[in-house]
């Protein structure tokens, strides 16, 4: 199979469907394409019923283009990930992986253009987020909830307004940002470092004064990240975590009981803002994004420092401090359907605490004069006659 047919079948994918995110190539099933966060198949010419295991791993060997080291992770992890540029099209994030002995690929869309706040119509925080001099700020969320999109609109607003020195570490580099006011120098893994704990150990020896942390893996990155955040970086970072209290516990839990204290000083000293985000379906047609975001300040400090307590909770802080630029999911969702951008079964169904949402929603209805019971008015009335029968009840 040459380039060019690979090109050909990518190019078709992605122009069956509107919105699509993921194109799916997997031994038994149709070509298909995530469309809206749904599944479809795609049509071809000839048609593919169901693709054979042959046809699955010619296109990921093709894919894979005779790479020594993506050959070897795939043989003896059964995945590697690598990233596929489509000329003039789009760029892909790529990973080809075993299943029951045959391959499968999935190739995640990337947005050539590099991504702005505004444009995407984030939050006003994000603009405090790339005022920070130094610390870490983490965006977390479910695999394909965008957190690499947001992570890169920050990146974009500091290029546009700072002249600094931004390092990152990524697998596989997504957005190719260009040299603006900032000078970017983008490393991937396995071409330019092997760990992420080496990459970032290294980074702290090339003077940036941003370091971009594709992820967290493990307790040694979470270690030097901490220290860099320590020595005057401002540190940006992912973890596959659903919500603030979640992350603060997944960080704590990488370390020994003995060492939790400590730990949590570091965090108390170092953490800057944890923005959680889901990607919600949209009324009308593709996808609109969910926000959860905690600010530092004394009280999310005492927390972090003792835990939290009956009345002390991360969820209450952020409810407290919407003037501050934080928010609970319940709440931006809660939003998100007085905007009219997603309905009231989405908007249940994402919520962390429905009661919440629920009441929220009771509340938009009300302010519209809309009805928020399906009891209608004369359907409801004392029982006079209730116990009048002699019988017990």
């Amino acid at each position: 199979m040459r380039k060019q047919e690979i090109d050909h079948i990518l190019t078709k994918m992605l122009d069956a469907h509107q919105y699509v995110s993921d194109l799916n190539l997997t031994t038994g099933k149709p070509m298909q394409v995530e469309s809206s966060g749904q599944l479809v198949s795609v049509d071809m010419t000839p048609k593919f019923e169901s693709l054979s295991p042959f046809q699955t791993e010619v296109f990921a060997l093709n894919l894979i283009n005779q790479d020594l080291r993506l050959t070897e992770l795939l043989l003896k992890e059964g995945s590697c990930d690598l990233s596929y540029s489509l000329p003039g099209k789009a760029r892909f994030r790529v990973n080809v992986f075993s299943q029951s002995g045959n391959y499968s690929v999935v190739l995640r869309r990337l947005e050539s253009k590099v991504p702005t706040i505004k444009g995407m119509n984030l939050p006003d925080v994000f603009f405090k987020i790339t005022q920070e001099k130094n610390g870490i700020v983490f965006v977390t969320g479910a695999t394909g909830s965008g957190k690499t999109t947001s992570l890169a609109t920050i990146l974009d607003q500091i290029n546009e307004t700072k002249s600094v020195h931004v390092v990152t570490l990524e697998d596989p580099i997504e957005y190719q940002h260009p040299h603006k006011k900032s000078t970017f120098n983008q490393r991937e893994l396995g071409f330019d470092f092997d760990t992420y704990a080496n990459g970032l150990r290294a980074a702290l020896r090339q003077a940036p004064k941003v370091i971009l942390v594709g992820e967290m893996r493990d307790r040694e990155s979470v270690e030097i990240g901490l220290s860099a955040a320590e020595t005057g970086h401002l540190v940006l970072s992912t973890l596959h975590t659903v919500d603030a209290g979640q992350t603060i516990n997944r960080i704590l839990g990488m370390f020994s009981s003995e060492e939790e204290n400590q730990v949590r000083i570091r965090l108390a000293d170092t953490i800057r803002w944890i923005v959680c985000q889901r990607l919600l379906p949209k009324v009308g047609g593709g996808r609109v994004a969910s926000f959860e975001i905690l600010g530092m300040n004394l009280r999310v400090k005492d927390l972090i420092l003792h835990g939290e307590s009956e009345g002390k909770s991360y969820y209450e802080i952020m409810q407290a401090g919407r003037a501050f630029g934080m928010t609970t999911f319940d709440d931006y969702i809660t939003d998100l359907y007085a905007k009219g951008e997603i309905t009231e079964e989405t908007a249940l169904s994402y919520a962390s605490r429905k009661g919440v949402v629920g009441r929220g929603i009771d509340s938009v209805k009300s302010s519209r004069g809309e009805a928020t019971t399906d009891i209608g008015e004369g359907e409801l009335e004392i029982d006079r006659n209730y116990g009048k029968d002699g019988k017990k009840r």
